[in-house]
């Protein structure tokens, strides 16, 4: 990435006038596993930067940074960010790949693509639903047991087994992503963003990951952990869209000779925006939503056949999931194959709508507004405790110490869960079911399923160790009981999906009262933040939800409080639903937190079946947007900025004295990186060698000389390409050879040998470019690169627009952005660090100085003060 722009200066490579290296002095050096020789951290858990302490701890553009401030970037962490190699989005336009497209036939209407998409979409929801039936096996074991024991009055039994069952999945949780794969914690959410974004991000997307992360998270949901699959169905849907469409293996080493033409970047990132898409179709049944949100938060670039591709790839995902969800039920076979029950396929199913009335949008609006605020306390308060933990493992110097803390961390949150769950729910008294009943509309006590009201409370609520009681039928017109049920124990026992789903429930006004929601609120509110950091895999969407429910219940029961409970359909105060502003609050808290507008509105819709509150969901996902604006950046973003991968957003930010900048204003040679390392068509192998030995530059702009023997832009090359070529001695040239470029052989080094991620033995490569350099016999060597260079990359006049520039790099996918003068001369490079926030501000600094310095010596001149002197 940024090491792409890094200036060669006369430190870090000498060249002589005959074009040889001067190499005397130099100190050998080895590649890494992607070809540079600085790779990126290798387990972001521990890795910490020694200079976080050179901003506050509430400093502005940190943590805490309003949507309009650029994120502040340590000199440590800038160092990190040019780690990270960038990648095209579009295959290099050099002849070998011309070629190597010519042998590929396709057809008219594509119907591989098309059979690809839904391989993918099948799979997907197919692991969707074997996650879900494994999750249900193990929580339905723990709350089961755990149940019967204190049914039994064996509060101690049921806590040792609560406790060393949760404990005992929940290592084996962490465990296996410690010791075997760490890219498999959280929810990849950020990681797969960034990847889409243009940044590769090493293991995320190796059959181990995938291993990893869908047995770390069946644990670690199953044992009771208050997160969700959701994230990491996202990370696994890219996983199997990057695996499928490749249909070949490092890990298993196997290459399968079929679907070889979507062996190139743009294919393969268009599968994985299709895999995390068909990841949100499958784990809410909302393939409407999941093509939205992978077009709105994960997918950087997007066409209108893509969107049709991924929503038929969304639609074989949630049927697939739909279809096995109705037959099984923890693996045991129901004998409804086929029949899709709406309490199986709408995972919040409303069965019962309430008209939205124009009063309904004040106590929204509010809701909104707490969405925004919580939601940007909570992303502080998670990267807070993300940073603490951080600097806590990086000062432990030993490593079993290192990973033994990584895994007693969730086991103390188990612990924590299990015991809050079994004990404080007994702080609370028992609640007799109510419901109206008779002519006056009055709620009366041990009373359900009347006949005169809707009103009422969910049969399945936890009795907890409540009296059990019992049933009995009064006049035959509706069913008493003195049966009593345990309000915070019906939110606390069972997933995180259970509570959400009591929250939601309509007519049930007074099931909840405002000390178990208040109770709630902080205790999730906690748990959620840190129980998403540590070293598992997990998601936060349903746990969101859940947040969101508990505060829009809260708004709902303090109408219920202040109108009465309003059931009768034909009346003008029906509106007020405790559960309907539940919903509500759920969606404000989603786009509080992650800032998404459509996706979330779409994906509550498809999750609950409510079409009728479509326009307070709305209102609120707005409001909580605006609201979360002005305190954080969206929480995939601040982490991608947490953890140092370069991101570029859709549109250059900037603000300087209050007012945003106008990039307009400025030419792409304000920010470029200037001079330039180019290289000829032909160059001598010694020299290319010490380029890529002893320089991080992930691309070279390559010249040709025109008429006047000036060098002029002919192309691009990278470094990978370069790296690759230098491996077969069969390109190189003797120097003394009359060169025709025209030409030259394109079959001796084929496309598909270029089309390589990583180097498979960096130790080699290294040995073998240092011997390039060191003997004789290869100083008169030289390839002729001209049908490996993209003759089709991108290049600008150095007075060319900075915003249309911006907006062309990432549009386009760009790597590399070359800029020329009026005479296509090379004069500098763009890349995607040149064109990150921090940077643009440190580079315009300058200009916006004089700017407001000169702006300030106009309007002293034209005040009325200076008119009367």
């Amino acid at each position: 990435m940024a090491s792409e722009n890094e200036v060669i200066t006369p430190e870090t490579i000498v060249i002589g006038e005959n074009g040889s290296s001067g190499n005397t002095l130099r100190k050998r050096k080895t590649l890494g596993i992607y070809g540079s020789n600085v790779d990126p951290p290798k387990d972001d858990d521990v890795f910490y930067v020694t200079d976080d302490h050179t901003y506050g701890a509430f400093a502005q553009g940190r943590d805490y940074e309003p949507i309009y401030i650029t994120h502040k970037y340590t000199a440590k962490e800038k160092e990190t960010l040019a780690t990270f190699e960038s990648l095209d989005y579009l295959p290099s336009n050099s002849e070998v790949y011309k070629q190597w497209l010519k042998r590929k036939r396709v057809s008219r209407l594509q119907m591989d693509r098309w059979f690809m998409m839904g391989l993918i979409g099948f799979c997907v929801g197919l692991v969707g639903f074997l996650l879900h039936q494994l999750i249900e096996i193990i929580s339905d074991v723990k709350w089961e047991t755990t149940s019967d024991l204190l049914a039994d009055n064996k509060q101690g039994l049921a806590w040792l087994f609560a406790v060393g069952f949760s404990v005992v999945f929940i290592v084996s949780s962490a465990a296996i992503v410690v010791f075997w794969r760490p890219s498999a914690a959280g929810s990849g959410i950020p990681e797969v963003t960034g990847f889409l974004n243009g940044t590769n991000v090493r293991h995320i997307f190796s059959l181990q990951t995938m291993f990893v992360k869908f047995l770390s998270c069946v644990m670690a949901i199953g044992c009771g952990m208050p997160v969700g699959p959701e994230g990491p169905m996202i990370h696994l849907g890219g996983l199997v869209g990057a695996g499928l469409s490749q249909t070949k293996s490092e890990t298993l080493r196997i290459k399968i000779p079929m679907f070889e033409r979507f062996r190139n970047s743009e294919d393969r990132r268009n599968f994985i925006s299709a895999g995390a898409a068909a990841g949100v179709a499958s784990a809410f049944g909302a393939p409407v939503g999941g093509l939205l949100f992978s077009m709105e938060e994960v997918s950087s670039y997007w066409t209108i056949t893509l969107s049709w591709q991924i929503f038929f790839c969304c639609m074989i995902s949630a049927f697939t999931t739909d279809l096995f969800n109705s037959a099984f039920r923890g693996f045991k076979y129901s004998g409804d194959f086929g029949q899709f029950k709406t309490e199986r396929y709408i995972l919040f199913n409303i069965n019962k709508g309430v008209d939205v009335n124009i009063l309904m949008f004040i106590p929204t609006v509010i809701i909104g507004i707490l969405g925004g605020t919580l939601g940007a306390l909570f992303t502080i308060i998670n990267l807070k405790i993300t940073r603490g933990r951080k600097k806590l493992l990086a000062r432990i110097k030993r490593n079993w110490i290192q990973k033994s803390v990584r895994l007693f961390e969730p086991a103390v949150i188990m612990v924590i869960v299990s015991t809050v769950s079994l004990f404080l729910p007994a702080a609370f008294p028992c609640s007799p079911y109510r419901c109206i009943e008779g002519d006056d509309r009055k709620v009366v006590e041990n009373c359900v399923n009347s006949t005169t009201s809707s009103f009422q409370v969910e049969s399945d609520v936890m009795q907890y160790t409540c009296p059990k009681g019992f049933d009995w039928n009064n006049n035959g017109t509706s069913y008493h009981t003195n049966r009593t049920y345990n309000e915070l124990a019906s939110l606390l026992y069972g997933t995180t999906e259970t509570a959400v789903r009591h929250l939601f429930s309509r007519t049930t006004h007074l099931q909840f009262g405002y000390a178990t929601l208040f109770t709630a609120l902080p205790y999730f509110f906690i748990m959620v933040c840190w129980s998403s950091g540590t070293s598992v895999s997990s998601g936060i969407l349903v746990p969101m939800l859940l947040i969101g429910s508990l505060y829009g219940r809260i708004i709902g029961l303090v109408m219920v409080s202040l109108f009465g409970v309003q059931t009768d359909k034909d009346s003008y105060w029906v509106w007020m639903d405790p559960g309907a502003f539940a919903l509500i609050g759920a969606a404000s808290f989603f786009g509080g937190v992650s800032r998404l507008t459509l996706a979330v509105t779409v994906i509550m819709m498809e999750l609950t079946n409510d079409v009728q509150v479509l326009l307070p969901v709305m209102v609120a996902v707005m409001v909580g947007k605006w609201s979360g604006d002005f305190f954080t950046h969206p929480i995939f973003h601040a982490h991608l900025e947490l953890k140092c991968i370069p991101f570029l957003d859709p549109e250059p930010r900037l603000v300087a004295e209050g007012k945003s900048v106008q990039f307009e204003l400025y030419q792409t040679q304000d920010v470029m990186t200037s001079p330039v390392r180019t290289i000829n068509i032909c160059e001598p192998i010694s020299v290319l060698s010490d380029l890529l030995l002893h320089s991080s530059n992930g691309g070279f702009p390559v010249v040709k000389y025109n008429s006047h023997g000036e060098p002029v832009f002919y192309g691009m090359i990278t470094r990978l390409e370069l790296t690759v070529l230098l491996m077969h001695e069969k390109v190189f040239i003797e120097t003394e050879e009359e060169i025709d470029e025209r030409e030259a052989d394109v079959t001796l080094v084929g496309y598909e040998k270029l089309m390589v991620d990583k180097l498979v033995n960096p130790q080699e490569v290294s040995h073998l470019l240092n011997q390039y350099i060191d003997e004789d016999k290869y100083k008169n060597l030289k390839i002729n690169l001209k049908p490996y260079i993209n003759t089709s990359a991108f290049s600008i006049p150095k007075t060319f627009s900075l915003q249309r520039a911006y907006i062309l790099f990432r549009t386009m996918g760009l790597r590399h952005l070359t800029v020329v003068d009026d005479e296509n001369h090379v004069v500098g490079i763009i890349t995607r660090k040149d064109l990150m926030g921090f940077n643009l501000n440190e580079k315009l600094s300058g200009l916006l100085f004089e700017e407001l310095e000169k702006n300030s010596r106009v309007a002293e001149m034209t005040s009325p003060a200076a008119a009367t002197i």
